[in-house]
């Protein structure tokens, strides 16, 4: 897991257009993007605020910079998880409305783009005055124009961009159970619901290695990005990385951006995505009881104990996923597995051919690992049913 390696745009004039002589927004922004001061971002504003006549060119600007981030490798929910991060709710629905906007100029980016566009906030920014807009809107615009190339996720050229029908309805539904699970305030129900989630997975084979051994796939590898924010984003990464080698796929953390780069089969990609969200939800919920417990006992290092028991939840279920992984292998699979991992590696050295390994850092509650690895022994990761 490491950040990979990322540069920025190298010049505005790839992203806006050359600036002309007159124009209010043009005016704007070349007091407002490309300097850092308060002061600036106030002059833009007021140029904006006094013209309204400049909306609809503004809106139409802020369009580019959003098709000019998709050209820079970001996706939709990229964009959001930044914008979310780095400014706040106001930013986040205005870019949620321009990226609703833009969405009709797109070219299809297949059904794992189609559906964070169904993701995004359909909620209008608050009613405000005319400068407080445009300030909002000149901070998104400058975070946007701002934005590092990422490596492109597009998939490859000859494969399928949609999952079949009966498998997306399968998916969906457990992403309706983990929803729930994540929103819900009762330890109990959230447990409940993450269980019955991993039962629809158990029951549900989307390991397309199985099917591969009596017809091989024409699919080639592809990749999804995860988010993994703070705080104890480390130890989230440590359990995103320990999901993903246990469903044959390779991940790839940037911590500074906040998210990993998952690659692998679309049908693995799938189940990293949700085993790793549901077992966050039971991590989160199995520690918020045991440091509640230590609480009782008159301790108090809350950070520390968390730290250490997401490090040792990590740990603990890696071992566990991959003795469960083991048992699934047969020997007529050795060979499609073998020809799947060495995609998937060269997948992954193409897209990034330099990365480092990170320390984990902030381990150092003897309690808090305790706990947490006895957390992920009780934890539901679920078994997929060999195909018969």
């Amino acid at each position: 897991m490491t950040p990979p390696r990322t540069s920025r745009t190298s010049s505005a004039s790839e992203t806006t257009g050359e600036a002309g002589e007159s124009g209010t927004v043009d005016r704007a922004f070349r007091a407002a993007l490309y300097a850092a001061s308060d002061d600036a971002l106030d002059a833009g504003a007021s140029l904006l605020a006094a013209d309204p006549a400049s909306d609809a060119e503004l809106d139409l600007r802020g369009r580019e910079f959003v098709s000019a981030a998709w050209q820079r490798g970001w996706q939709p929910a990229d964009v959001v998880r930044i914008v979310g991060r780095e400014l706040g709710e106001a930013q986040t629905r205005l870019v949620a409305a321009l990226i609703r906007a833009q969405a009709p100029h797109d070219r299809p980016r297949g059904r794992r783009w189609a559906a964070q566009l169904d993701e995004l906030t359909t909620e209008e920014p608050s009613p405000t005055d005319r400068f407080s807009y445009a300030t909002a809107v000149l901070q998104l615009y400058r975070l946007l124009l701002r934005l590092p190339t990422l490596e492109h996720l597009d998939a490859p050229v000859g494969r399928p961009s949609a999952a079949p029908a009966g498998e997306s309805r399968v998916l969906g539904r457990i992403r309706a159970l983990l929803a729930k699970a994540e929103a819900t305030g009762f330890p109990e129900e959230a447990e409940a619901l993450s269980a019955k989630a991993q039962e629809l997975m158990a029951r549900h084979s989307v390991d397309e290695a199985l099917l591969a051994a009596r017809a091989p796939s024409p699919d080639a590898p592809g990749a999804c990005r995860i988010g993994v924010e703070p705080p104890y984003e480390q130890a989230k990464a440590v359990l995103l990385d320990a999901v993903a080698t246990a469903n044959h796929c390779r991940a790839v953390w940037n911590e500074p951006l906040g998210f990993a780069t998952v690659v692998g089969f679309e049908a693995e990609l799938d189940a990293v995505e949700l085993l790793y969200t549901s077992l966050l939800v039971q991590a989160t919920t199995a520690m918020a009881r045991a440091e509640a417990a230590q609480r009782a006992g008159g301790r108090k290092r809350t950070k520390t104990f968390r730290q250490s028991f997401l490090a040792a939840y990590a740990h603990r279920i890696g071992t566990r996923l991959a003795a469960a992984a083991e048992t699934q292998v047969t020997e007529d699979l050795l060979p499609v597995l073998a020809s799947r991992d060495v995609a998937v590696t060269d997948r992954l050295e193409r897209m990034f051919p330099e990365t480092t390994t990170t320390r984990l850092r902030g381990v150092s509650d003897a309690a808090g690992w305790t706990e947490g690895a006895q957390a992920a022994d009780r934890a539901q990761v679920g078994s997929r049913r060999r195909l018969e």
